[in-house]
């Protein structure tokens, strides 16, 4: 893990900016949702892939009920 240099304060709400920079080198762009994680003392945020419901996959995701479903699952379904 490498340090950027870059420091951010903390609100009372916990809240804290993540910079522009940032979020533009790792494509996080408004709305996206991120994980957090805990290794020892240190918090990681993690962009989230956002994959199937059903089967885990990545590729050709659809949007339903703020979901995601892969064409393969939709059309398992559909067969069901």
């Amino acid at each position: 893990m490498h340090s950027t240099g870059i420091f951010r304060r903390v609100d009372g709400l916990g809240r804290f900016v993540l910079p522009k920079e940032l979020r533009r080198s790792l494509g996080i762009n408004q709305n996206d949702y991120l994980q957090i994680f805990l290794e020892g003392d240190t918090i990681v945020l993690k962009k989230n892939q956002e994959v199937c419901l059903l089967c885990g996959s990545a590729e050709n995701l659809t949007e339903f009920h703020d979901k995601h479903i892969c064409e393969k699952c939709i059309e398992e379904l559909k067969q069901s």
